[in-house]
């Protein structure tokens, strides 16, 4: 297949190959369009003659307009479509019907936590109230991870590093603190060391507040009352790996596992490829009981009103529609334009304006009605799909899905990257070509579908894949011991 018309209301189509000037493409609808132009894989082509300021239909939708007269044939994108996004809008609620999901019957092994909460790994992460006692916490991992050799049960341990907790102010300084204490509640860690300095803003008395002071897989050491932090931080790990090892793996259902959606490095196949089988899966999690969280909020935008119509209730819609205009709100008050994306690497790949791209974002949230809008620093309060507030930046939106309580995330990218979050970060590939060329990046092809294979096929692959590292298999990152964390700052350091 040389190109695909991914909606029958579509009036381009996407190249599925590198395709030269002059080439008669047939497509499945059975029209045939010779191109008036070289078009590169991701990018799209007119199917019909197109007047200046007619509407550009990708997906079903506006991705913009024309910004000149297109012919059939000719390359679409940047130099002659423009984005018809505007600041805030009005939104009316119109209930889509409630779509039907699957369901199957599942389990994975997880760690059952004394809360009740269920973790997909058991590890010693090590958390710095301030960046002055980054390389100290970093010191502490390596020795940690020295060990581990002596604890079954323990699969690894992270220090979980940033450049704030001082110097901050105002809601800016307790977002940072919310942040961290949602990581320090995450079921994936078997013991936590909250490893302070002592004359930050966010010194270990403050951020208790924010802590859950009964949870027993809590450590503290605060470094200036100590003669040697190294010394007293190896006596703490010691018994931190001695805590953690004492958990096992047991049978937990599907029901328990909370997967974040999440896109990086886009191209013209994401909304083709890699986000409707992200969607599929998370159909499947959700179907059986379980959770999934779609972030990125700038990456609804012209897409927003489809997820919407999808809200449960009248309050969750009111809560999708401050969620939206609250960001587009964001964006106004620092002086920048709603529409300032797709990046220079999206456009690269074939997305031409943000429409464009949001259309294709969203299909990794599937089909299921959207049950909850959870705000950025807190937990995850609803099971089934959830909207979670924060940016599209890959690392700002992966924390935030590991804060939320996410288990793990599905990230899925056409230009591919090495970048993964603390929590497991299983990479999606748009497309064949990179996951033969990335495979120290890419965890899971779904390039596939252009060559022929199904989406149910391969979402039952990618299911079963994301069961498997839910019980322990490590995805590609892990192994190499990628495990960043990046906090979303929005205030004045002093």
């Amino acid at each position: 297949m040389q190109a695909v018309i991914i909606h029958p209301a579509d009036c381009v189509a996407v190249a599925l190959q590198d395709l030269s000037k002059g080439t008669a493409v047939t497509l499945d609808n059975g029209q045939c369009v010779t191109l008036q132009d070289d078009i590169t894989r991701g990018h799209k082509f007119a199917l019909k003659d197109l007047p200046a300021g007619a509407p550009v239909i990708k997906y079903g939708f506006p991705i913009g307009t024309a910004k000149c007269a297109i012919a059939a044939g000719q390359h679409v994108h940047t130099h002659n479509v423009k984005t018809a996004l505007k600041g805030q809008g009005e939104y009316a609620y119109t209930p889509a019907p409630k779509a039907q999901l699957p369901y199957v019957e599942r389990t994975f092994k997880g760690y059952v936590r004394k809360n009740g909460s269920v973790g997909i790994r058991n590890e010693i992460w090590i958390i710095p109230t301030v960046f002055c006692v980054n390389e100290v916490a970093r010191e502490l991992e390596r020795y940690a991870v020295s060990r581990l050799g002596e604890f079954a049960h323990v699969d690894s341990a992270a220090a979980l590093t940033h450049p704030y907790g001082c110097s901050q102010m105002g809601d800016d300084m307790t977002t940072t603190m919310k942040v961290l204490a949602c990581l320090s509640a995450h079921p994936n860690a078997g013991a936590v060391l909250i490893l302070g300095l002592g004359c930050e803003n966010n010194n270990i008395g403050v951020f208790k507040q924010y802590l859950d002071l009964d949870d027993d897989r809590l450590f503290f050491l605060n470094s200036q009352e100590v003669t040697d932090e190294l010394e007293e931080g190896e006596k703490i790990i010691d018994a931190m790996l001695a805590k953690a090892n004492e958990a096992v793996r047991e049978d937990v259902p599907l029901s328990e596992l909370r997967i974040g959606l999440k896109c990086g490095g886009s191209d013209g196949l994401s909304g083709i490829t890699a986000n409707p089988l992200i969607g599929r899966v998370s159909d499947l999690v959700v179907g059986a009981g379980g959770t999934s969280v779609m972030t990125e909020v700038p990456e609804m935008f012209g897409a927003e009103q489809l997820l919407m119509n999808r809200a449960v209730t009248p309050e969750v819609f009111n809560e999708s529609v401050k969620l939206i205009n609250n960001f587009k709100q964001y964006f106004i008050s620092h002086g920048q334009t709603v529409s300032e994306n797709p990046s220079p690497g999206n456009k690269a790949g074939g997305i031409t304006t943000l429409e464009d791209k949001s259309l294709g974002c969203v299909q990794k949230g599937g089909s299921a009605p959207v049950s909850g809008v959870v705000h950025y620093g807190e937990r995850l309060q609803t099971k089934g799909l959830n909207l979670l507030q924060g940016p599209g930046n890959d690392g700002v939106s992966s924390t935030a899905l590991a804060a939320a309580g996410c288990h793990l995330v599905l990230f899925s990218t056409g230009r591919g990257t090495p970048f993964s979050t603390v929590v497991p970060t299983i990479k999606i590939s748009t497309n064949t070509a990179l996951f033969k060329k990335k495979p120290y990046w890419i965890d899971f092809n779904a390039g596939e579908i252009v060559d022929g294979r199904s989406f149910d096929e391969l979402a039952n692959e990618l299911l079963d894949y994301v069961l498997k590292t839910a019980s322990g298999q490590q995805s590609v990152s892990e192994k190499r011991g990628i495990h960043e964390i990046v906090i979303w700052k929005d205030g004045v350091t002093m």
